[in-house]
């Protein structure tokens, strides 16, 4: 019995030390990472904007953060973490950072405005459009808000997302998705370095055990002989 124990303890104590080593390796890999998304963060130099009092800023005012921060939390439901957010490290270099600097170009492009101009007069389902200049105002739509075929909506559109928008909003949200996988690479790190030290401890104790019950059992088998040896032979 003690043999399969300090056997089971030495399988348990060995997975817990790849445990182990698997999490080191984890953590030095996600360390990289971090430095690669630091140092294209830095290339880019994108920064947040911050008060005085630490509070962050949009254009000058609280307002404007504090809308950005709606779009993005309440509109889009992303679970933004405050501690992202350091008045001493503006440069946009988390997850939290990146959607909020990702919202910050949707929120000034949701709520802008182009103008259209037509050369000729126009009648689009009944509506007649005379030729001249017109203020399309974006009004919160997105890409597919806009009605492509109407004389107005249709320029309007690529004029309001243009190329450089999607761009942008695109790049900041790989840099969203990067951040958010080193940070699981952590988790997971941080997971199997608990669970490959409690392998290691849980095996090595096991080990232990078992030789304290070898050599427990080594005086009972003994006696149990003695016994044997002298019990009286029955006639």
């Amino acid at each position: 019995m003690a043999r399969r124990f300090r056997t089971l303890g030495i399988v348990i104590a060995a997975f817990g030390l790849i445990a182990l080593v698997a999490a080191g390796v984890a953590y030095f890999k996600v360390q990289d990472g971090y430095g690669s998304l630091q140092a294209f963060s830095e290339a880019q130099n994108v920064t947040l904007t911050y008060n005085d009092a630490g509070e962050l800023v949009d254009r000058g005012t609280v307002e404007g953060s504090q809308a950005i921060m709606s779009l993005l939390t309440d509109d889009w439901k992303y679970p933004v973490v405050q501690s992202d957010f350091d008045p001493n490290d503006p440069l946009v270099n988390t997850a939290s950072e990146y959607m909020y600097q990702m919202a910050t170009v949707t929120y000034h492009t949701l709520h802008g405005s182009v103008q259209v101009t037509l050369p000729e007069d126009v009648e689009y389902n009944g509506e007649f459009f005379a030729a001249g200049t017109y203020d399309v105002p974006t009004e919160g739509r997105y890409w597919t808000g806009f009605d492509r075929m109407h004389p107005l909506e249709g320029p309007a559109r690529a004029l309001v997302w243009t190329g450089t928008a999607h761009a942008l909003i695109a790049e900041l949200g790989v840099g969203t998705v990067t951040a958010t996988m080193l940070q699981m690479g952590v988790a997971l790190a941080a997971a199997f370095g608990v669970l490959g030290l409690l392998g290691l401890i849980v095996g090595l104790g096991m080990i232990w055990v078992s030789r304290g019950d070898a050599l427990i059992a080594v005086p009972d088998t003994v006696a149990s002989i003695k016994e044997e040896k002298t019990a009286p032979a029955i006639a």
